[in-house]
């Protein structure tokens, strides 16, 4: 099963981005196109998942875009690893729940490589660390859409954003833990070191 690789150096604007997926699931669900998996960094911005609550977005300090993707608001911006996974599961496995946890495991697996033990947690989508006085804290998030069996959208992974602008919003409509980064943590690992882990744990996931 053909699969490409793509890593985005300079920073992509999320409405270029959206339309670059849109037009490669409707190439990959035609048998047109293979599969992709695109790394890349947006410019500061929020979106808005299907979930979202206009409460939960405090200070509007970014542009603000309706994602389509599952759940509620996050951040994005330089120094965090965004990843969009366009997979044809029809190929695969039909089953979209699956799908996410191979995600959950693919970035557990990835984070292990850079010494950081990443974890699930009941009710709570994405993957958290254990900080301070028994607070844990968001690493990464997962947030995906499928149309026809083919998946886009995918994960972020904190390397060295600005973690202040998170303030602006309600990450994922959770209030009661934090949000961390590799920086934050004090991992010296840069966002080729992540990338190469990303790529070397796909294989043993999918």
């Amino acid at each position: 099963m053909a699969m490409e690789w793509k890593i985005s150096d300079q920073l992509v604007d999320y409405p270029d981005a959206v339309a670059e997926m849109d037009a490669r699931v409707s190439a990959i669900r035609a048998g047109t196109a293979d599969e992709l998996i695109w790394l890349l960094q947006h410019p500061s911005l929020y979106t808005a998942g299907t979930s979202a609550k206009a409460a939960h977005l405090i200070d509007a300090k970014f542009p603000v875009y309706e994602s389509g993707r599952g759940g509620q608001y996050t951040y994005h911006g330089p120094g965090q690893r965004v990843g969009y996974v366009m997979l044809d599961l029809k190929r695969r496995t039909a089953d979209v729940r699956k799908f996410v946890q191979d995600l959950e495991e693919w970035i557990i697996l990835s984070l292990r490589e850079l010494d950081v033990v990443a974890e699930r947690r009941e009710g709570r989508i994405g993957l958290w660390v254990a900080g301070e006085n028994g607070q844990e804290n968001k690493i990464a998030a997962i947030g995906v859409r499928v149309r026809q069996w083919v998946t886009f959208h995918g994960i972020s992974i904190n390397v060295h954003p600005d973690l202040s602008h998170y303030a602006g919003i309600v990450p994922c409509g959770i209030s009661d833990h934090g949000v961390t980064s590799l920086a934050a943590l004090g991992v010296r690992a840069s966002m080729d070191d992540l990338d190469a882990a990303l790529e070397k744990n796909w294989s043993q996931v999918f």
